[in-house]
């Protein structure tokens, strides 16, 4: 009877909650824009409360003047009205951006993501998991594995959440996002960066600075990301396109002077 009543819950959500992410993937959101916005801004308030902020008025502006450049062509549908940046002085090599329109940046990144292209890539990256609801899908799955049992309050405690909204490492819970979001947020900053102005190019040389860095121990943006030659031979599939963006951004004045 109880796995009767699972396979009925499952199959009612699938037929009310069907959603699309941006690049056209089926999927269930149980999770309503407001509740994961919410969620994020709870958690960010936590992070600024454990990890010191970095003061530096030339590392702050620019950060936040290639965050607002990707920020300013990205089609934001979450509800979110405006978007915080915060640069956290940790030399631990990370970044995430988090639904409710937060977005962190470590200053251990900035020596990896060694040019604005680059970083661009990596807030890119990270602001796609927010716009394609990539934190609202893992709860949802979660719910679901539950067997409709659990409701949105018994997901919500601290770790979980923030595991299923990409802050694992932070709160010492992993919860890694799949490799089809991942490849999803990989081509949505590269579409974001291309279009902000920003040579798409730059994305690979990233991904080949990361793989070198994990020479000397793993950078933790990695650990809970995939790596090596399918993430790289994926955004070359798509770069003649991307270039194109590119271009026709910058021929339209969209040139990018942030410099540290």
């Amino acid at each position: 009877m109880k796995k009767y009543i699972a396979l009925l819950f499952i199959f009612l959500i699938i037929l009310i909650d069907c959603a699309t992410s941006p690049l056209g993937r089926k999927r269930v959101l149980l999770v309503k824009d407001d509740e994961i916005n919410q969620m994020g801004i709870k958690s960010f308030a936590e992070m600024k409360q454990k990890t010191p902020i970095e003061k530096d008025p030339s590392i702050n502006r620019y950060v936040k003047c290639i965050a607002n450049s990707v920020l300013g062509v990205i089609h934001d549908d979450t509800g979110v009205q405006s978007w915080e940046i915060v640069v956290f002085k940790d030399d631990t090599a990370n970044a995430f951006a988090l639904p409710g329109g937060k977005i962190g940046v470590h200053t251990g990144i900035l020596p990896i993501a060694k040019t604005k292209g680059q970083l661009a890539a990596v807030i890119g990256h990270e602001v796609g998991h927010v716009i394609a609801r990539h934190g609202a899908e893992r709860i949802s799955d979660q719910m679901i594995e539950e067997k409709g049992i659990a409701v949105i309050g018994s997901v919500t405690e601290s770790k979980t959440v923030a595991g299923a909204l990409g802050l694992g490492a932070q709160y010492g819970f992993m919860l890694p996002f799949s490799r089809k979001h991942e490849s999803e947020a990989d081509l949505l900053g590269l579409e974001y960066m291309s279009e902000a102005g920003f040579n798409p190019e730059e994305s690979i040389k990233l991904w080949q600075n990361m793989e070198a860095a994990g020479g000397s121990g793993t950078p933790e943006i990695l650990s809970t990301h995939p790596s090596g030659e399918t993430r790289i031979q994926n955004l070359k599939d798509h770069m003649d396109e991307s270039l194109k963006k590119y271009k026709q951004a910058q021929a339209n004045g969209k040139i990018p002077n942030c410099s540290l």
